[in-house]
């Protein structure tokens, strides 16, 4: 068989069925072969390629198969996207949570360690909590004594004046819970010392008082302040509660930026606990004294309501 080709090669050759055996001449200025697999002898007379090939099985993807595994791999790009999308999100959303759990749980055992401890604070009176509003948000404080301290300097002991106060920041109008602790005892039991940080993004503080039977908003009186008259036999005006509940309001999201007028759209997380106190038995004031052993007896019947969680 003799084939003509455009660029005056010549070849020559038998093809079988599905395989094609060619051996191919031309001049000896265009020695060179463009197939694949091919093998070329030069001569004087001109350059013989011999080239081998299948032709069976070449064939390529249609339309629909092509359409088909653009639109798979869209849907497999598209699923990976989401998912991924919904783990940046999700640690969005659980980081600054995490920073609210961990101030939460060093401002409540900081609180009730102090608070298990405590102890009479002044001849004045024994144990302080008022009841106090900053702008909407609650913000009571407490002064009390405690033997929680480890005495590190001279004139010290494991006794400890303590006061928790909280103070709005004025650019983010959020609370900072403070601690005031001063180991010398001082003319006045309400100032001194030094104070330091204990958890921030606070939207509020409460405590409550309990003395064996009923729950009170407040505990203690300071002289002048009220009148000695026939309320002096309520029980919260005098000596030590039983235990303090405390219920603290924090920022789900302290990091979001609060514009000025804008409503809040996430509910604050709301951490509470109750601490007893161990040494107010042995601490009471008038009171513990008046009720004698009968109510003693009464209180310990009554026991003290369990620590709340989180809301």
């Amino acid at each position: 068989m003799r084939i003509f080709l455009k660029d005056s090669h010549i070849a020559t050759g038998a093809c079988s069925a599905g395989v094609l055996a060619c051996e191919f001449r031309r001049r000896p200025a265009s020695c060179s072969s463009g197939w694949r697999d091919a093998t070329q002898t030069c001569s004087r007379d001109g350059c013989v390629t011999r080239f081998q090939g299948s032709l069976i099985g070449r064939s390529a993807f249609t339309l629909l198969e092509v359409v088909i595994s653009v639109s798979l791999m869209a849907i497999i790009l598209g699923s990976a996207y989401a998912c991924f999308d919904a783990g940046i999100r999700g640690k969005r959303m659980i980081e600054p949570r995490v920073e609210v759990f961990q101030n939460a749980r060093v401002a409540m055992a900081l609180l009730a360690a102090d608070l298990r401890n405590a102890c009479p604070l002044a001849k004045e009176f024994d144990f302080l909590g008022m009841r106090r509003m900053v702008g909407e948000m609650p913000a009571d404080n407490l002064d009390f004594g405690t033997h929680n301290y480890t005495p590190d300097g001279e004139r010290e002991s494991d006794f400890c004046q303590t006061s928790f106060y909280v103070d709005q920041d004025p650019a983010t109008k959020r609370l900072t819970l403070y601690r005031r602790r001063n180991p010398i005892i001082a003319i006045d039991p309400l100032s001194g010392g030094s104070k330091e940080e204990i958890a921030t993004g606070l939207l509020g503080m409460r405590f409550e008082y309990f003395d064996g039977f009923d729950w009170y908003d407040t505990w203690g009186e300071m002289k002048g302040t009220k009148q000695q008259t026939s309320n002096r036999d309520q029980p919260n005006l005098s000596g030590m509660p039983q235990a303090v509940r405390i219920t603290l309001w924090f920022d789900s999201d302290p990091q979001a930026k609060i514009v000025s007028g804008e409503t809040r759209t996430n509910p604050p997380m709301t951490f509470q606990t109750v601490a007893r106190l161990i040494l107010a038995d042995n601490s009471q004031g008038a009171f513990g004294s008046a009720s004698g052993n009968a109510g003693s007896a009464d209180q310990s019947a009554q026991g003290t309501p369990a620590a709340g969680g989180v809301q």
